[in-house]
């Protein structure tokens, strides 16, 4: 079956990766408004995850259904990344916008309520008093560096290989092989 410029797995999944991008800088606006500190928590971030997976997975099967009901491993592949990479975008222009427009001062916040968190992680492990203020400086920096243009670029970049990486997981669950055409 030959596909038209409408059913394109790039096309479809510009469409999904707009939707998830949007939902995602909604979500994260959302938390923002309610209580700033989530953004770090860990429940927040597989909540997330979750949710990003899960609608990638619910678009992707929504376009087999679209195209026949079958898709080869390529092609759900394509259709994932793509997805991922446009969603990704949107939320990485929604988290400089936040950062960097919206409340500058609420990177410095973060920070110190993540560094707080890990050193409770830490702490709770008996490791906390084996760090020196030296490597706890560099901790820091280290996650003021996350919040900057230039931090949310790089892990944006970073992020790519994760993309690929979950492409080829969601392309797994997604294909779904014409099984009439074996021999």
């Amino acid at each position: 079956m030959e596909q038209n410029e409408k059913t394109s797995p790039t096309k479809a999944a510009l469409n999904s990766g707009l939707i998830v991008g949007l939902v995602m800088v909604t979500l994260t606006f959302v938390i923002y408004f309610i209580n700033y500190s989530y953004l770090v928590s860990a429940w927040y971030g597989f909540a997330v995850f979750a949710l990003f997976f899960g609608m990638v997975i619910y678009f992707g099967l929504q376009y087999r259904k679209d195209i026949g009901g079958f898709m080869t491993f390529g092609t759900a592949f394509q259709f994932a990344f793509v997805t991922l990479i446009v969603s990704g975008l949107i939320t990485t222009f929604g988290n400089i916008l936040l950062y960097q427009v919206i409340n500058p001062e609420l990177a410095e916040i973060l920070v110190k309520v993540q560094l707080e968190n890990m050193m409770d992680l830490m702490d709770s492990f008996g490791a906390a008093d084996s760090l020196s203020s030296e490597q706890i400086k560099e901790m820091r920096m280290e996650l003021e560096d996350q919040f900057t243009i230039g931090g949310q670029i790089s892990g944006f970049g970073i992020s790519l290989f994760i993309y690929a990486i979950l492409s080829l997981i969601l392309g797994a669950i997604i294909k779904k092989r014409d099984k009439s055409t074996d021999f």
